[in-house]
Order: C-alpha cells, then sequence, then structure tokens
C-alpha cells in the first residue's frame, strides 16, 4: 500500500520557515532520494507557490551546482496535487489543483499504483495528521533556534503516538528523525 509521508524541515524549536534552514549539498541530495522515492507530493498553496517560483527555473537553467540542479529535476518530475480555496489555476506542468477535499484526493490517489505520498506543507501535514492519514514522518530538526514562525504542529487535535524507526544524521548538523504512526 502506498505510504503518505510527511516530510519536514524545521528549526530545533519547532517553527518552519525555509529562509532559515540549511541547504547544503548533502541535503539537497538526501530529498532528490526522498522525491525519486515516491511519486506524488501534496502541498498547499503558499509552499506549491514558492516552489513553483524558483525551481522549474533551474530546470530551464541550471545553477551548476550537482545537488540542486538534482533536486530541481526531481521536484519538477513528482506529480503534485495542491490543495488552495483561492488558487484558480497552476502553471508547473507536472502539478494540479486537488478536485476533492485532502480525505477523498488521498484516497484517490492511493486506489492508483504508484510510490509514495509525500505531504510538503505545514498546514497540510496538520490538515492530514488530524484526518489520521499520515503514515510516517520524516521530520529533519536543523541546527538553528529561530524564536518565531510557523511551529509545525500547530494545531493537533488530538495526541498522536509513534513508533521510532530510525534517524539520518547530515554533517551540517541536521537530524532527521523518522516514526510511524502507532495504529489500534
Amino acid at each position: 500500500m502506498r505510504k503518505v509521508i510527511a516530510v519536514m524541515n524545521m528549526s530545533l524549536d519547532g517553527y518552519c520557515d525555509h529562509t532559515e534552514m540549511i541547504a547544503d549539498d548533502e541535503m539537497h541530495q538526501h530529498y532528490t532520494d526522498l522525491l525519486n522515492s515516491a511519486d506524488t507530493c501534496l502541498y498547499g498553496r503558499t509552499t506549491y507557490q514558492l516552489m513553483e517560483d524558483f525551481w522549474p527555473i533551474l530546470i530551464r537553467k541550471p545553477m551548476g551546482v550537482k545537488a540542486m540542479d538534482d533536486f530541481a529535476v526531481a521536484i519538477d518530475r513528482i506529480s503534485k496535487v495542491v490543495f488552495s480555496h483561492s488558487l484558480k489555476n497552476v502553471s508547473w506542468k507536472t502539478a494540479r489543483l486537488a478536485k476533492h477535499d485532502i480525505e477523498e484526493e488521498i484516497a484517490e490517489i492511493r486506489k492508483q499504483p504508484g510510490g509514495n505520498i509525500l505531504v510538503g506543507s505545514p498546514g497540510l501535514i496538520v490538515s492530514t495528521t488530524n484526518l489520521g492519514l499520515v503514515d510516517e514522518y520524516q521530520i529533519s530538526v536543523q541546527p538553528t533556534i529561530i524564536g518565531k514562525g510557523l511551529p509545525l504542529f500547530k494545531n493537533i487535535q488530538e495526541r498522536i503516538n509513534l513508533r521510532w524507526i530510525k534517524c539520518k544524521t547530515f554533517g551540517c548538523g541536521a537530524v532527521t528523525h523518522y516514526y510511524e504512526t502507532k495504529r489500534d
């Protein structure tokens, strides 16, 4: 069965802000490998628009930095489903707007053959968590304390018990924690 995997970088104090995170070659390679092991990525409007404004440009004009150029290819290739009440269309060729609510959309995707489904927006991680749809969490804790911003798990409605799978450390000091959701 296709797993729904919540994937996010956060500061040590629990905030999500991509401008405050370390994006070195090793981290880019890690996320390139993750994208290549999946076939669908779910985004909310804000995260999607940040990605749409940056990565397709690198496809047309690579930077010459292998790790970033490889990530650009991987993020460009993967199917993207965008959840938004305000967007009327998306321009990235591998993206589409969600046709249904989150629960129904994920159920439809899971029926199709394919790889894992990544959830890559803070608000969408909260929504899928509250709906009991997340099978695994891959949370990269960055060695920064930023003191403000969007908390990753803001508005979680109930306690979620997790089972530790493993962790992966990076030379930059980041640690990715892997947990699976305990299901009774």
